[in-house]
């Protein structure tokens, strides 16, 4: 798995090591470990998404659609900006929330789901360690 040697703008080396970690995965055909990857990368890109409240609407109108704007690109809203620090947090937070799951499980007797979500919990934090290694 090979990370960016640049500087960290963004979280850009922890999602290119989660990226890369998941395309390994995918060839190695790792159900467990490319679904707990592409969770946390669809968490990250959530998080980066525009709320409806946070933009204006759309002032100019169309006469076949109420509220439609023209013009190509003319309803694109930029997406937020997330730091190193948010995406780690959004990677911590998905690694938190499988080991309370598991333990839930595993309380109730259902040890194979436990023991499941504990190995997603296990490669997220191998990442975390391979990109802090860099």
């Amino acid at each position: 798995m090979e990370l960016d040697e640049r500087p960290d703008d963004g979280g850009t080396r922890l999602r290119a090591g989660l990226a890369a970690a998941l395309k390994d995965a995918i060839r190695a055909r790792d159900t467990i470990a490319a679904s707990a990857l592409r969770t946390t990368l669809s968490a990250i890109a959530n998080a980066e998404a525009v709320g409806t409240e946070t933009h204006a609407p759309a002032v100019v109108g169309s006469p076949h659609f109420a509220g439609a704007t023209a013009g190509l690109g003319a309803a694109e809203v930029a997406r937020r900006q997330l730091t190193a620090a948010d995406v780690d947090a959004i990677v911590r937070a998905e690694i938190a929330e499988r080991e309370q799951a598991a333990g839930q499980y595993a309380a109730n007797g259902r040890s194979s789901e436990a023991e499941r979500l504990q190995t997603e919990a296990g490669i997220l934090t191998a990442v975390i360690a391979a990109v802090d290694q860099r």
